[in-house]
């Protein structure tokens, strides 16, 4: 492991105790909103609250939500809520920063409140839609990416996931492209809560293996009490500190920590706690050193995110085909791919080991540097997409067989739900089977871009 110069300064106590208090305010605002709002994942939020605590306390770097209500600026440290059912947890977070007043958290899931029950970019804090698990770190990848090799900047991106999402394929996807490319400014997170909805995760809390799994892809694993406050600083501060790989805290977690007769039993999930949310709040608010606690060290983000200007989009010039030609559409997209590229310095291709067949490798010509070889891991690929596109750093293109796109399916429609100008292109498609045969011919993404 590659290290910086820098040496880890330990929190006082008396921060230690402001992000315990913390902490135990954005849990007790869990309970509250997912009561008053009959629905919700309190059990899911409190495993994770010493997580966010220390992150959006301490840890992340972003612009004061008390004077910045667009908190989606170039300069800011990402998040991705990759587990999208503990939103309430998230927005608990915000709304103590400041960013809006923290009665609002009381209409959580009310039909005319855009804090809905799972994120999305109707919120000015949010970058992308997720719930539908397993789909964060792939556009966290593409939002660390873009931050190394498209902006330069310092900004880091985090993502926590869950146990349970962590062992979706499109997540093993995302750990092999982070991996490959070496992308140090990306921390992901496992909040390893041992439960999932209707069974325990398969592995529960063996944390071993999911160092070893997380090390056989490249990362540095960190293996943390996700409830111990110095110990996850520590982590953290170590994270920034790794300049060779990507770094992923596994933070052994209980679900509903801190909730008599409910922590670590199974029958909670997605659950709000009814009757027994007042002798759980009472008991959570006897925890505090003091109720009145506010964040008192958010750090400001280091302002070198380059401008980036994605509007006026057109082609070096026009198309140059005579009437009559036949030319494969496909050949078509190279050129007008290339013609793009060359014309603005935001254009970036994306493509699944495909690029010889869909022409995407005409990018090669005009800037190598503009173009993200993904492999053969499509609905990666369009998470990456969906993440290099986020805050307008560029206009990206993702391509492959037409036929390949459709197990991306759900990643399209999440990204639709996270308004992204991603744009992608299938080759190979139509409505008869060519000399490949029909594995390789795609009909059903007609349907699917309808």
């Amino acid at each position: 492991m590659s290290s910086g110069d820098n040496l880890y300064h330990q929190p006082t106590m008396e921060e230690v105790t402001v992000l315990k208090d913390m902490a135990t305010k954005l849990r007790i605002h869990s309970v509250k909103m997912t009561l008053a709002s009959k629905s919700g994942h309190p059990t899911s939020c409190s495993s994770m609250a010493e997580l966010m605590s220390v992150l959006f306390f301490k840890v992340m770097k972003y612009k004061d939500p008390k004077v910045t209500k667009e908190q989606r600026d170039p300069a800011n440290d990402r998040f991705i809520l990759s587990k999208g059912h503990a939103a309430p947890i998230l927005y608990a977070a915000w709304a103590e920063a400041g960013l809006f007043p923290v009665s609002d958290l009381m209409n959580l899931r009310k039909i005319d409140s855009d804090l809905e029950g799972h994120p999305t970019p109707r919120l000015n804090f949010i970058d992308v839609a997720t719930g539908s698990l397993g789909q964060g770190l792939s556009v966290a990848c593409g939002m660390a990416y873009a931050g190394k090799h498209f902006d330069k900047a310092s900004y880091r991106t985090y993502c926590l996931m869950g146990d349970g999402e962590s062992m979706e394929g499109n997540i093993w996807e995302a750990l092999n492209f982070a991996g490959f490319y070496k992308l140090n400014n990306l921390c992901a997170i496992i909040d390893v809560n041992r439960l999932g909805q209707s069974d325990p995760a398969p592995l529960q809390h063996d944390m071993e293996t999911y160092k070893k799994r997380m090390e056989s892809f490249g990362f540095h694993a960190i293996v943390v009490d996700g409830h111990d406050i110095l110990e996850l600083c520590k982590a953290f501060d170590e994270a920034e500190s790794v300049t060779d790989k990507p770094t992923c805290l596994i933070a052994k977690t209980f679900k509903g920590k801190y909730f008599p007769d409910i922590e670590n039993l199974m029958n909670w999930h997605g659950k709000a706690l009814g009757d027994k949310s007042a002798s759980v709040v009472k008991h959570v608010e006897s925890l505090m050193k003091n109720p009145g606690v506010k964040p008192t060290n958010i750090p400001p983000p280091t302002m070198d995110a380059p401008n980036v200007d994605i509007t006026g989009v057109a082609l070096s010039d026009p198309p140059a085909y005579t009437l009559g030609d036949k030319l494969a559409t496909r050949q078509a997209y190279g050129s007008a791919l290339a013609k793009l590229a060359k014309n603005n310095p935001n254009v970036v291709a994306l493509d699944g080991d495909m690029k010889n067949s869909t022409f995407s490798q005409e990018m090669l010509k005009v800037d190598k540097n503009r173009y993200i070889e993904c492999f053969i891991c499509e609905q990666n690929m369009l998470g990456v997409g969906i993440g290099v596109a986020c805050r307008d750093r560029s206009v990206a293109f993702a391509s492959t067989f037409a036929a390949f796109l459709t197990r991306g399916f759900d990643n399209l429609r999440m990204g639709v739900i996270s308004q992204t100008n991603l744009n992608v292109v299938g080759s190979h498609c139509g409505v008869s089977i060519g000399e490949d045969g029909p594995s390789q011919m795609a009909l059903e993404d007609i349907a699917m871009f309808r």
